[in-house]
């Protein structure tokens, strides 16, 4: 290998490294608005912020703000099932906040984006929404 064929080789790798530090910046930022979301969305609710970076707790809160029971976390739980559970549990979430079905489903499915909007707007946290 040549002098050349080596500094395209570096060069080329430390493109790379910089197209990964950029990626692992844009998440975490990601990471950190939805953190801050979640937590202006629990503090909404009359329930600890903090709670939002609580693994495990932070879905027992959530299914607390909504009104669903407990044994709901098990379905949170179970692969495929829980797809559905996270998008009925996003509806009741806007619906908690007097927000549409369709923002309900952007929770469910987009959480990362409609938390922080969610936490971040001017919506009052209704009571719980879930009937069952």
């Amino acid at each position: 290998m040549d002098e050349q064929q080596q500094l395209e080789m570096i060069q080329a790798q430390q493109a790379a490294g910089g197209i990964g530090i950029v990626g692992g910046i844009i998440y975490l930022a990601v990471i950190g608005l939805m953190i801050a979301g979640l937590w202006k969305t629990f503090a909404k609710a009359g329930e600890p912020g903090w709670a939002a970076i609580v693994p495990i707790y932070n879905i027992i809160v959530m299914l607390k703000i909504v009104g669903r029971p407990m044994w709901w976390f098990v379905l949170l739980m179970i692969p495929c099932v829980n797809f559905i559970a996270l998008i009925i549990l996003g509806m009741d979430m806007a619906k908690s906040f007097g927000k549409s079905t369709g923002f309900g489903l952007g929770l469910g499915l987009l959480g990362f984006i409609f938390y922080p909007m969610l936490g971040f707007s001017d919506a009052n946290y209704q009571g719980p929404s879930a009937t069952a």
